[in-house]
């Protein structure tokens, strides 16, 4: 017995099977080779300071405004350091945050932002930074700070011990806190 319906063998039944199979076979298969959903990954030691750790004063013949610079930490004084790069959407993100904490700063707060890499051409003519900038002495002196990602609030002490940092996005009232005198 030959059931051609429509150019094809087989009954209603065959075919409703077939379709069922093809159905299943391609829900099954669609997680096939398809990465699993992980938890965002905490960030292994050495991505960032810890708090305790010494920042040395350093020197920078490479401020954005073309004068040499020399950042410390002197006794009495709190410090504020803010890492980021040209290039990074995340730190786009912070630079309007970190502007209103600057211009709110308690007194005798110094703030100072490091750029870790080579702005593209117009960069400070396009983006407003209220806080001073400089450029990162190299590559070896952020890895020696343990400086492997940005954006990095990093709160100083006086003398350049670390006292408190936020990776990655931080929101105003925990700005505030690394802002605080």
């Amino acid at each position: 017995m030959n059931d051609r319906v429509g150019g094809r063998e087989g009954g209603p039944m065959k075919r409703g099977a077939l379709r069922i199979l093809v159905g299943v076979s391609l829900v099954l298969g669609a997680g096939v080779g398809a990465p699993a959903q992980a938890p965002a990954p905490t960030p292994a030691p050495g991505q960032a300071p810890s708090v305790g750790d010494l920042i040395p004063e350093f020197e920078t013949t490479a401020a954005v405004d073309g004068h040499a610079l020399k950042v410390g930490f002197p006794k009495g004084s709190s410090s504020v350091l803010l890492f980021f790069l040209s290039g990074c959407p995340t730190c786009h993100k912070m630079i309007p945050e970190w502007n209103r904490a600057y211009e709110r700063r308690p007194a005798g707060l110094q703030v100072v932002g490091v750029l870790m890499d080579q702005e593209p051409p117009g960069f400070f003519a396009t983006t407003a930074i209220s806080f001073p900038v400089v450029r990162a002495p190299g590559r070896a002196w952020l890895q020696s700070l343990k400086v492997n990602r940005a954006p990095l609030t990093v709160r100083i002490a006086p003398g350049g011990k670390v006292e408190d940092l936020q990776l990655g996005i931080v929101d105003p009232i925990r700005l505030g806190e690394l802002f605080r005198r």
